[in-house]
């Protein structure tokens, strides 16, 4: 098989039909922008309670890094537990941390109740240390995770990691049992068919151009102009996250769209994928601009990472192909003659603290800055704004913590800064 530069996970989805020459509704309670996880996940909460839901969606469903990503459905944040508390003191942080375990749950849930057949399954996730530095701190965030979260995490020494991966680079690892793998965009067409069988309305390639305050018969809404037409809201959820454009040009300001590309192998003998990943884990490393790889549910190897900062392009996911089978072999020599069918990129978004954010912002609700665990905080976060737009009071912890721009306000939502932030990434995991 020749290599393709096209999404592996695509082959395996069938996702639901809408219908192209339908026209858009006149009024709608709610408008959601993004047929991603985040928004399928509200669409499907406010339908069920009785809400008339508009879903547009620039591209097809699951278009952007809700199909693209490596599956990993996983605990934790990208900051660290001691990071968190320095940020936000022990309280807050115990209940961010108490949410973010929430989030599997969450996306068990759904796929149960709504019959996904998405290979969703709890093998665990393992993160190993690059240095032993980085695996000298496993233990003590360990240790501040038993004791402050009453969540339990095990520290795999260098001597023992072999039952876990079959690499010998690392100095050790740890391991979450609580997280989780999926297939992606089954679950994304999963999803929408669950959010449509509930009664939401599904737009494809309905790109959102102005989004604008607007009266109708005396109650203030919103009028929002598409590429197919315009439409009136009560409200409007936003849930465009690494694909947030201008039409949300706040929120836009707010997020860094960071390329991050994967690449599978072909099939692999079952010998020896038992012998690259012993419990079938989700598997990433300490660094900074770090790899994250696992088993396919067929056998395959996906690997992934930061190859090129930028969002995906022809050349950008061109280029991450080679350096991502390098990267491949200097964890897994024994790969080195193994095929490697698909390459394929995708945009994560980063906010300036790293952080999770939903709420409010300029009268729109929002969730979004997911930095790499989106699978599963997308799906909850999806889940609990809509809840709160149903006039619940859902415990949500991300709700009104600072949201940052850039300093002096020099973004305009075009990351002309990538560049230099991945060379200082690659110094910071050379120095750390």
């Amino acid at each position: 098989m020749r290599l393709q530069e096209s999404n592996y996970w695509l082959t395996t989805a069938e996702f639901p039909v809408t219908d192209p020459s339908r026209t858009l509704p006149e009024v709608c309670d709610v408008a959601v922008i993004g047929a991603g996880f985040t928004g399928l996940s509200a669409a499907r909460t406010l339908a069920k309670r009785g809400a008339k839901v508009a879903v547009l969606e620039s591209e097809t469903i699951g278009w952007g890094a809700s199909s693209r990503n490596g599956g990993m459905v996983l605990t934790g944040m990208k900051l660290g537990v001691s990071k968190l508390i320095s940020m936000y003191g022990r309280e807050l942080t115990r209940r961010m941390y108490a949410a973010s375990l929430a989030t599997i749950d969450c996306v068990e849930q759904i796929v149960r109740e709504e019959g996904i057949e998405c290979d969703f399954s709890r093998c665990g996730h393992l993160e190993v240390a690059c240095k032993q530095k980085h695996f000298d701190d496993y233990t003590r965030q360990a240790e501040v995770i038993e004791v402050e979260f009453n969540h339990k995490l095990r520290v795999v020494p260098r001597h023992e990691l072999n039952a876990e991966i079959g690499s010998a680079i690392y100095y050790g690892g740890m391991v979450d049992e609580v997280s989780a793998g999926c297939n992606p965009a089954r679950y994304a067409a999963g999803l929408a068919r669950a959010a449509m069988k509930a009664g939401a309305e599904i737009f494809e390639h309905a790109r959102v151009q102005t989004i604008q305050r607007d009266s109708r018969q005396g109650e203030l809404g919103w009028k929002i102009q598409t590429s197919r037409g315009a439409l009136w809201a009560h409200e409007v959820f936003v849930g465009t996250s690494g694909y947030t454009g201008p039409a949300t040009q706040s929120l836009q300001k707010k997020i860094i769209p960071i390329g991050s590309f994967i690449i599978t192998t072909e099939v692999l003998p079952a010998k020896l994928a038992q012998e690259l990943s012993p419990r079938n884990r989700m598997i990433y490393d300490s660094k900074n601009y770090l790899y994250y790889y696992r088993l396919t549910p067929d056998g395959r190897m996906l690997f992934g990472g930061r190859a090129a900062f930028f969002p995906e392009s022809d050349q950008t996911i061109r280029r991450s192909a080679e350096l991502l089978r390098r990267g491949m072999i200097q964890v897994y020599p024994q790969l080195a003659d193994a095929r490697i069918d698909y390459v394929w990129g995708g945009t994560l978004d980063f906010a300036f603290d790293m952080m999770p954010h939903a709420g409010q912002l300029d009268g729109m609700y929002y969730a979004l800055g997911y930095a790499g665990h989106g699978v599963a905080m997308a799906t909850y976060q999806g889940q609990k704004i809509a809840e709160l737009m149903a006039g619940d009071k859902p415990d949500n912890p991300f709700i009104g913590i600072p949201f940052p721009g850039a300093p002096l306000g020099l973004y305009n939502g075009k990351p002309w800064f990538l560049p230099l932030a991945g060379a200082w990434y690659k110094i910071l995991d050379w120095v750390s």
